[in-house]
């Protein structure tokens, strides 16, 4: 199988090279001749000149967003605004920069928490594009790369410790950080610091004869993961030796007894079952370990967008269908452990390590990865899920701490400091995921503008014909299903418009100015192919229901992609006493909806009908009452250690109805 796929990939990376080569070639060719026709020559060019015109301005793969300019209000808006303020402005940047001067750590990853924090604020300034901002950064990176030895090694580590533990992992995120910062400066220092840190790691692997595979942690996972920024170092300079140390690494993660990354996935084996159960989940041999998993994969995808591989996405496809299918919890994150262990079937029990924020973040940046390259609005439902959820929910209130851990009942847990540092990894992390938001928000592709997530917003796009149009939107949505766009463009232009419908919904409906329009069905897109003028109104109404989920006798309430909690604060029972909640033959719930009451903790507030407890022998404690709920972002958000919620309710078990199972 591999060596098929190895061989494959070879043909089509050759391929590519001929296609490109031939481009430009005939490119040239067609301005010959239409320089010939300039000056007389009237030979029947005309056919032949526009076919290699168009062939040669063939778009280049995996091309950016053409989103000038973005502002998001509401709900979303506020909370990348009180991310961006509490976790990313008042960061103590040269307090990450200080362990990078020392160089005497042998087993712990410090190292990873700069160059985390530079990638959430490079992400933050393009969106807010706040000048302070833009200083702290540039400040930040100064002194970051003055700490470069002359070798260029650019770490913490021990001469004796180097290529052990967390070094390498360390090392991808300070590349990838720096090329970040060279994509937006331009400045070419940075972009050379890289490629120092980047050139010495290839030296001492290939002096020491060492397989990066096996170095670090987690199968190698942790150290194969640079592949990521490698390839960008390949794609920005075209330097063969880059392409090469790429193509090692994956000959490293793909060999007998390694991670095997792409044959597993190509052989859909699930995450869970891609190595034993190892006998402490902190070990080199636990291969299921999500966060740096999935890591890998993202190398993996831009090498195949770079080599124009497709099995390297279809492996990135298959593996994110398992975790989806049998990983992710009700709330859009990993349901235990930081790894995939088969979670999402046990999320109604309590677990260690619930919902990892770096496993959240993670996982939404996968999602948007093969949204970009595939355009298949399921990984935008993924997105939103996980978005109004599991990171909105990894917040405090005020954005004075990003938890670790955000477990489905309980209460939130405050992000620890780690390794000496007044910071840990998911505090690093957490602002990288408000800052995706924007850029998941709305995109361009080559075949249209794509509207993905219906938050109040102001943006402007240009289409591939560089007209600019600009959106409006105003929604109420996810609390109800109306829409409202307006589409203003600068010269009238026929372009597509394509509205992403959600599969949560019950039904919608779609106008463009007045006029109906056929929504063929949920959970895809509505294309909207006509000529566009200024004035014009794209109005959504969708058919949003509360509904009642079930799982190993639990119940949940959900609204769309929302899901809801008890929570101690409203004071109107046990939020951890068994109940049936009331719900029609569909699961759907006549609960009345409250958004931002007066006086209230929560964003949104559900007045749910259920029978609570047990003792139902007085006919008064078998009527419904109506309970509250709050959407999970909202519960326990003051991190208050006294106070409890709780997402899954255990069902009160009714003997005469249910099946007797023996115990």
């Amino acid at each position: 199988m591999i060596r098929k796929w190895l061989m494959l990939s070879c043909l089509r990376n050759v391929g590519l090279r001929v296609y490109k080569f031939g481009q430009k070639i005939l490119f040239a060719l067609a301005c010959f001749l239409w320089i010939l026709s300039k000056y007389g020559y009237t030979m029947n060019y005309r056919v032949l000149l526009l076919g290699l015109c168009a062939w040669g301005s063939l778009p280049v793969l995996g091309q950016e967003s053409r989103v000038e300019d973005i502002r998001i209000g509401g709900f979303v808006g506020g909370r990348i605004h009180t991310c961006i303020e509490q976790r990313v402005k008042s960061q103590d940047v040269e307090h990450l920069v200080e362990p990078f001067r020392h160089r005497g750590e042998t087993s712990l990853w410090q190292s990873e928490f700069f160059g985390k924090w530079l990638l959430g604020a490079i992400s933050s300034y393009e969106y807010c594009k706040d000048p302070a901002l833009l200083e702290q950064i540039k400040t930040g990176v100064r002194s970051f790369m003055q700490t470069q030895t002359p070798e260029g090694y650019i770490g913490n580590y021990s001469p004796e410790a180097r290529l052990t533990n967390w070094d390498i992992w360390g090392r991808k995120y300070s590349a990838l950080a720096l090329v970040a910062y060279y994509r937006l400066t331009g400045d070419k220092a940075a972009l050379q610091t890289a490629m120092r840190s980047v050139d010495y790691l290839m030296k001492q692997l290939h002096e020491q004869h060492i397989d990066i595979a096996r170095t670090g942690n987690y199968f190698g996972m942790a150290s194969c993961s640079i592949l990521e920024p490698v390839v960008y170092l390949y794609d920005i300079t075209r330097e063969r030796r880059y392409l090469d140390f790429a193509k090692s690494i994956v000959a490293g993660i793909e060999r007998e007894g390694s991670s095997q990354l792409i044959a597993k996935a190509l052989k859909d084996v699930p995450v869970s079952q891609r190595s034993a159960y190892p006998a402490s989940w902190w070990s080199f041999e636990n291969g299921q370990k999500a966060y740096e998993m999935m890591s890998c994969y993202e190398g993996l995808i831009e090498l195949g967008r770079v080599l124009d591989d497709p099995l390297y996405k279809e492996a990135a496809e298959r593996t994110a269908e398992s975790i989806r299918r049998d990983e992710i919890n009700i709330a859009g994150s990993g349901a235990a452990f930081e790894c995939w262990y088969g979670g999402k079937d046990k999320q109604t029990l309590p677990a260690y390590h619930t919902m990892e924020t770096c496993v959240t973040f993670t996982y939404m940046q996968f999602c948007r990865r093969l949204w970009r390259d595939t355009g298949n609005p399921l990984y935008v439902e993924e997105f939103e899920r996980t978005m109004y959820n599991a990171l909105f929910a990894s917040m405090k209130h005020d954005g004075g701490q990003i938890s670790k851990y955000s477990p489905l009942e309980g209460r939130r847990q405050p992000g620890e400091e780690q390794c000496g540092m007044h910071i840990n990894c998911c505090n690093a992390n957490g602002p990288r995921g408000f800052a995706l938001i924007p850029k998941m928000a709305v995109a361009t592709k080559e075949d249209g503008v794509f509207l993905n997530l219906y938050v109040p917003m102001e943006a402007t796009v240009k289409t591939g014909r560089k007209n600019a149009v600009a959106l409006k939107v105003e929604t109420g949505y996810p609390v109800n299903g109306k829409v409202s766009i307006g589409v203003e463009p600068q010269r009238d232009e026929r372009f597509k418009l394509s509205l992403r419908i959600p599969s949560q919904v019950d039904g919608a409906k779609a106008f463009v100015n007045g006029q109906e329009q056929e929504v063929l069905h949920l959970g895809g897109y509505l294309c909207l192919d006509r000529i566009w003028k200024r004035g014009d109104e794209v109005t959504l109404e969708f058919d949003l229901q509360t509904k009642v989920v079930e799982s190993h006798n639990h119940q949940a309430v959900v609204r769309g992609s929302l899901v809801f909690a008890r929570d101690s604060r409203f004071d109107d029972g046990d939020v951890d006493e068994c109940a049936v909640i009331q719900s029609d033959e569909r699961g759907v719930v006549q609960a009345a909806v409250h958004e931002n009451m007066s006086g209230s903790f929560a964003w949104i507030t559900l007045e749910v009908p259920a029978v609570l407890g047990t003792d139902l022998e007085d006919a008064a404690n078998k009527t419904a009452k109506p309970v509250r709920f709050c959407d999970f972002a909202s519960a326990g958000n003051d991190w208050a250690p006294k106070g409890r919620y709780k997402v899954w309710i255990p069902q009160t078990l009714h003997m005469m109805t249910e099946p007797y199972r023996k115990y």
